[in-house]
């Protein structure tokens, strides 16, 4: 039976949606979270182990001091307090990805807590409260193949992966987040974006959603005004910014249709399916038993020094909201624009559009026009539309040279976006450089006058806005390749008249 889901406006009239996000971040580390396998992406299944990733019995973890220090880092950065002695814990269960039976994780214990991310949702500034962030292994990753959706349900066999497992693993956890109202969807994707922002400009990760290196598991839940918060399910392994904002505004439809139709929402983890846009359930939670956690026997506490998390602090780099108001000063953008930008995913690129050589206003003109259009037609990030800021920074160097004019830029970013080369290469294939030979565009002047007398002598007897309709006709003969200030000054002057 079909059901009909409310409009999302209904929603949000009747009910307060409660968000929250649980955040998974692979760090960057040249080796794995407690032994010195490699963490490359790829590779061979199988063949980045060792006994101690396997859970090999006699193997003994070691803790990486490189994954420690990033973990902290990354708590400075999101004003976390950073304990001064914390401990790993041993997180049981059974999975087949998960090859001690165990997971080496953070329990009551973690290495930062009760910290905060403002973000900018439309203009106003949201604080997302962070109740943890702490350090542990990751998983390895199971295959189901033989079925038509990639899920255990269907699969004729199950095939596991261990190159994953060990490597270091941050999940950084909000508190509730209440009174987003109808912005709750895009309170979550502004977190997720400010979050993968902040982490990517610390260097400890690539925070890479589509290869798994950042992932987001995300808890929504309906109430209605001035009652409790509702029951919360968690959507989980979100993989893109997008779908972080889909899956909240599905859910909160969701949701309120069951609660509508005087049903009950069960307490689970549910799967978001990119190509619909819906969830469906996983695995509930309302009767399975918590995990049991003890403290790992194989490993010593962790007692940052003070000092050293002091040097840590007076490291850290220019965090991106501050990077954004500097940027915005040196723009000349004012607070719209700048939110545009933002809205888009284009600071990175224009700043780095910029240091290849383009102004910024040219930068932003590409970024946020045709580009930003191709994105959303193709419903992809726009730092994944295909074009590089090197090449945006090349083709405007092409216009300022006078040998693309804006018809036939776009064009050649048609080319460049669809693999075809350089902006250059482009250009050159295709034959599109702005035609500069004088003889070849007083021939194509006089072949339009020549052919349209009755415009030309209303020229020669001062109507000259007349002349746009000759310009138009040498454009067309030169497909438009010739350039149209330079032709409209040659039309005046084959006429005898002064522009």
């Amino acid at each position: 039976m079909t059901t009909t889901l409310p409009s999302y406006d209904d929603v949000v009239a009747r009910y307060e949606p409660v968000i929250g996000l649980e955040t998974h971040v692979e760090l960057g580390t040249r080796t794995k979270m407690f032994c010195g396998c490699p963490t490359d992406f790829g590779g061979e299944p199988n063949t980045r182990v060792c006994p101690v990733c396997l859970g090999l019995p006699g193997s003994l973890p070691v803790a990486n001091k490189a994954a420690v220090e990033a973990t902290i880092r990354i708590g400075l950065a999101l004003n976390c307090s950073i304990a001064q002695w914390c401990r790993f814990a041993r997180k049981n269960y059974f999975y087949p990805d998960m090859p001690k039976n165990f997971q080496i994780s953070q329990y009551d214990e973690p290495l930062c807590v009760d910290g905060y991310l403002d973000v900018e949702v439309n203009g106003e500034t949201v604080r997302i409260g962070i109740e943890r962030v702490h350090l542990e292994e990751d998983t390895g990753k199971t295959l189901h193949v033989g079925g038509a959706t990639g899920r255990i349900h269907g699969a004729t066999e199950s095939l596991v992966d261990y190159n994953r497992a060990g490597i270091p693993l941050v999940e950084i956890v909000t508190k509730p987040i209440p009174g987003a109202g109808a912005l709750a969807p895009e309170v979550a994707r502004a977190y997720v974006t400010e979050l993968r922002d902040v982490i990517r400009s610390l260097g400890v990760s690539d925070v890479r959603m589509e290869e798994g290196s950042l992932r987001c598991d995300v808890n929504t839940s309906l109430n209605l005004p001035g009652e409790e918060w509702g029951t919360r399910t968690e959507t989980k392994n979100v993989n893109s910014l997008r779908s972080v904002e889909r899956a909240v505004r599905s859910e909160m439809l969701r949701q309120a249709s069951v609660l509508d139709a005087g049903g009950r929402i069960t307490q689970e983890t549910r799967h978001f399916h990119e190509d619909t846009g819906d969830t469906t359930p996983g695995r509930s939670k309302e009767t399975a038993t918590d995990y049991r956690y003890f403290p790992e026997p194989d490993l010593v506490p962790l007692a940052p020094d003070p000092a050293w998390v002091a040097e840590l602090k007076a490291a850290l780099p220019e965090l991106p909201r501050l990077r954004r108001r500097r940027l915005q000063q040196e723009w000349g953008l004012s607070d719209l624009d700048m939110q545009s930008v933002v809205n888009a995913g284009a600071v990175e690129l224009i700043e780095a559009t910029v240091a290849a050589g383009a102004s910024p206003a040219a930068a932003r003109k590409w970024w946020l026009g045709e580009l930003s259009r191709r994105a959303n037609e193709t419903g992809v990030e726009l730092a994944d539309i295909g074009a590089t800021p090197a090449q945006v920074a090349e083709l405007q160097s092409l216009v300022d040279a006078g040998k693309l004019n804006d018809k036939l830029a776009r064009t050649v970013l048609e080319g460049v976006v669809a693999g075809e080369g350089s902006p250059t290469e482009v250009m050159t294939n295709r034959n599109l450089e702005v035609v500069s030979d004088t003889g070849a565009l007083t021939a194509a002047v006089d072949e339009a006058i020549a052919a349209n007398p009755d415009i030309a002598e209303k020229v020669r007897s001062g109507k000259v806005a007349a002349a746009g309709a000759l310009v138009g006709a040498v454009m067309k003969s030169t497909r438009g390749q010739a350039d149209a200030k330079s032709v409209r000054e040659l039309i005046l002057e084959r006429l005898g008249v002064q522009g």
